[in-house]
């Protein structure tokens, strides 16, 4: 089942600036992204795609700027207290708990509910959409491969029932296969529940045909935006992040002919 978004922005970002000491690595950053979709930020490694992730989320303060969340400021709020009102990160790396089970990771997810019944529910539907983990249910994470761990990791945000999931390169490490996969399922997860997803991915074509919404990063800009179906529609989207030559050729052909050059 399809679940509509709605033009309310769960999630606002209003020039937000952010550095790691005097680099700045996020320049008046605004963004939105609507309640049921799946936004993506696009660009190249070094351009800011994790910074404003981790603004978000309350791991870097920023210099400049507001994050809302639901119509509250979260700027700079505690990191557990942004989990608790339903934003759940996702970061790069599948961040898991290597000594425990599969099982005892996806209950540190749902640390903050009190429902067990939902919970056991909660568990049940995940396994459904990664069956391979109620294999492994009683095995250390540490102990599974680089695939399965991702899907751990998305799995463990959603035991914790979010608004919103900060997805970070979950294509990262992953071989072709395992990354249609993981983003078909995320696709799933957003259609038939509901949730709304800001995902941040070098792999382009991916993240394109998986989103309804796209930015594009640059040296910490937002250089364009458009929905996903336009963006992939621009010469120079496909010219630096489809790799598509033939768009390349015909870009530098207008470019051309905008300097009169024969």
């Amino acid at each position: 089942m399809s679940v509509p978004t709605s033009d309310a922005p769960v999630l606002k970002l209003s020039n937000v600036e952010s550095a790691y000491g005097p680099i700045k690595a996020i320049r008046g950053v605004s963004l939105q992204v609507r309640r049921g979709e799946i936004a993506t930020v696009l660009g190249s490694n070094g351009a800011g795609k994790t910074t404003i992730l981790k603004t978000i989320s309350g791991i870097i303060d920023p210099r400049k700027g507001t994050v809302e969340f639901k119509g509250q400021d979260i700027t700079a709020r505690d990191p557990a207290l942004i989990v608790q009102q339903g934003l759940l990160h996702v970061p790069e790396g599948r961040e898991v708990f290597p000594l425990l089970s599969v099982r005892d990771n996806l209950l540190m997810g749902a640390y903050t509910r009190k429902d067990r019944d939902g919970v056991a529910r909660d568990m049940e539907m995940v396994f459904g959409y990664f069956p391979i983990l109620k294999e492994r249910a009683a095995q250390d994470a540490g102990l599974l491969s680089g695939g399965q761990q991702q899907m751990l990791a998305i799995s463990r945000a959603l035991m914790a029932t979010p608004d919103l999931v900060l997805l970070d390169e979950p294509s990262l490490g992953l071989s072709p296969k395992l990354t249609k996969e993981i983003f078909e399922i995320v696709v799933r997860i957003n259609r038939e529940r509901g949730t709304t997803i800001l995902l941040v991915e070098q792999n382009a074509n991916m993240a394109l045909n998986a989103s309804d919404y796209g930015y594009v990063l640059e040296n910490g800009r937002i250089v364009m935006e458009d929905t996903c179906a336009h963006l992939r529609e621009k010469d120079d989207i496909k010219e630096f992040y489809l790799g598509m030559k033939e768009a390349g050729v015909r870009a530098d052909r207008r470019w051309k002919k905008k300097k009169n050059w024969r």
